[in-house]
């Protein structure tokens, strides 16, 4: 298994991933500002803003919500990462994760905070 995963990274190349995943965080980074915005939700990203500082995760706070978004999260299947106290880990990996991802995270994440679905 280590060999044929260090095949698949050889064969999509480093700089074309560490390009891919600076792009797809921040793309991401958008998504979430976009839904806290529209549903005024007071969701704080706490990882550093600088591509070079943050590698390809997001560490979120969601403000008197953060383990039940997360579990509405995992319900959902998107798989990510609670970190006590309050925080939620999204890693768009680069190497299987694509921009279409990451849009529907941010419907999920929409749905989260509509009506239907605040406590």
């Amino acid at each position: 298994p280590h060999l044929v995963s260090l095949k698949l990274f050889e064969e999509a190349g480093f700089e074309r991933l560490r390009k891919k995943s600076v792009a797809l965080t921040a793309f991401l980074e958008e998504v979430i500002e976009a839904v806290a915005k529209e549903h005024d939700a007071t969701i704080e990203i706490i990882t550093p803003k600088e591509s070079k500082r943050r590698g390809c995760q997001l560490s979120l706070l969601a403000h008197g919500r953060g383990k039940e978004l997360f579990n509405f999260l995992q319900s959902r299947g998107v798989f990510s990462d609670w970190r006590e106290p309050n925080v939620i880990r999204i890693a768009p990996v680069p190497l299987y994760n694509s921009f279409a991802d990451a849009f529907e995270f941010g419907k999920i994440l929409s749905l989260a905070y509509s009506k239907e679905h605040t406590a």
